[in-house]
Parts: C-alpha cells; sequence; structure tokens
C-alpha cells in the first residue's frame, strides 16, 4: 500500500483530502501536517516527525509549499501539489525538486475542470475576434486571487489565440480604463460565503455571448483527484506532471 502524508491536514481542501486519505482502503495515511500537533489524528507540525511515507500531498500555503516540496524531494517522496499563488521563484523550486522526485502540479484536480480546459482553449482558437472575460467565485477565506483554476483558464485561452497570458491578462480595472484591447484577457474575482469553487469563461462578440462554466459543488471532488494523482505518480520517474497526465488527456 502507498504510505501518504498530507500536508495542510486542518485546512479547507487538505482536510477533505485527509478525510478521505483515511477512508480509502488503498492508501495508508501514516500522517498529517498542520500547524497545530493531534497525535491522536496523526498530525504533526513537521515533515521529518512523521513516519516513513512514500507520497506527500500538499495543500498548504504559498510560503510553505516549496519548502515542504524540497524536504519531500531530499527524502525521497513523490508529491502531490495543489497549493496555489505560489511566487514564480517558489515555482521554480517545485521544478527544481521535480528534477529528483515525480511531481504533479495542479491548480485544480477535479476531472471537470481538466475537461474545462480543453474546451477553452478550442474555444478560443475557433470564435476568433471575440472578447474572452474569466469569472471565478470562491470562499471567503481564500487568500490568493485570482484563483489558480482561474489562471490555469487564462492559460488555456492564450494558448488557442496563441498568445501569452503574461502580455494579455488584465487582472484590474477601475477608473478610466481606456476601451478594451482586443487581445486582452480579462479576470474577474468574487470572494464570499463558503463557494467551494466556480469558474466561467465567455466569449463575447457584438451579437452573442458564449460561456463555458464549473461549478464544484462538494470539496470531496478535489479530494479523490488528489488521491487518485497520489496512485498514479508513486513510481514514476523524477519530472513535473500534471492532471492531464494523471488523467490520460495528453
Amino acid at each position: 500500500m502507498i504510505r501518504l502524508v498530507v500536508a495542510g491536514a486542518n485546512g479547507q481542501t487538505g482536510g477533505a483530502v485527509f478525510s478521505a486519505a483515511e477512508k480509502d482502503k488503498q492508501l495508508n495515511l501514516v500522517g498529517g501536517i498542520a500547524e497545530q500537533e493531534d497525535k491522536a489524528r496523526k498530525i504533526y507540525t513537521l515533515l521529518s516527525d512523521v513516519p516513513d511515507a512514500d507520497v506527500l500531498i500538499d495543500f498548504t500555503t504559498a510560503d510553505a509549499a516549496s519548502s515542504l516540496i524540497r524536504q519531500a524531494s531530499e527524502k525521497g517522496l513523490a508529491v502531490v501539489s495543489g497549493t496555489t499563488g505560489l511566487s514564480d521563484k517558489q515555482e521554480e523550486a517545485v521544478r527544481q525538486a521535480s528534477e529528483t522526485v515525480p511531481v504533479v502540479r495542479s491548480g485544480n484536480f477535479s476531472l471537470g475542470v481538466n475537461m474545462l480546459l480543453a474546451l477553452v482553449e478550442q474555444a478560443a482558437a475557433k470564435l476568433d475576434g471575440f472578447d474572452i472575460e474569466v469569472t471565478e467565485t470562491h470562499h471567503r477565506r481564500k487568500v490568493d486571487a485570482p484563483s489558480g483554476t482561474a489562471l490555469m483558464l487564462g492559460k488555456a485561452a492564450a494558448k488557442g489565440r496563441q498568445t501569452d497570458l503574461s502580455a494579455n491578462g488584465v487582472f484590474a480595472r477601475h477608473g478610466q480604463t481606456g476601451v478594451r484591447a482586443k487581445e486582452d484577457i480579462g479576470f474577474s474575482v468574487i470572494r464570499g460565503g463558503g463557494v467551494p469553487g466556480d469558474h466561467t469563461v465567455s466569449y463575447l462578440s457584438e451579437s452573442e455571448i458564449v460561456t463555458i462554466s464549473h461549478r464544484a459543488l462538494d470539496r470531496r471532488l478535489f479530494a479523490e483527484g488528489a488521491l487518485k494523482a497520489a496512485q498514479w505518480v508513486h513510481g514514476k520517474s523524477p519530472g513535473l506532471y500534471s492532471m492531464k497526465d494523471v488523467l490520460g488527456l495528453i
């Protein structure tokens, strides 16, 4: 059985992963990592305190993730990371770790979202002349914006348009913004309540609007995807993988 440790075990998504792993008979949950230790639940504050494991699932914070993944690579653990909001430097640390161990990195572990990415890219390529806008809604406790999934959708749209999101992404509008540029890919962010995650990509012309959407109804869908990724990544060669690899969409 694959020996699993879940970092962020007391968080929103990490907690759902931890609970799902406890019930999964194909996995051996050896422990979790959180800010507060709870030995009764096998939750520790440091990766070095956790019994030997094969795979680390990371749903922590941007500041914690790159360090945890580096530690995991030094211990020879495969990694599944869903932490969002990492800086370029932190993403580079993850990439470096993937030279030593296999790492599945994704802003979203939902099967539906990963299918949505393919549709968004295709629509962006075919709907020439349409404006593209990404709207996302999450619970009030989410600390990064736009969400990792929204950025993935923006990158998919940019790929379809054969452009670069870093050059054409518009993340704030206020005051006299001027006329919308044709190449813009705009983002709108809503925060409130307990919404697990809603994402919509809209394609707008003078005469019609096309929308492609995904709504998460339960955090279990992210947990199920993360556990599937953990089973898939165990035993793989070092490298940086995505959920497209896990789901066979490549």
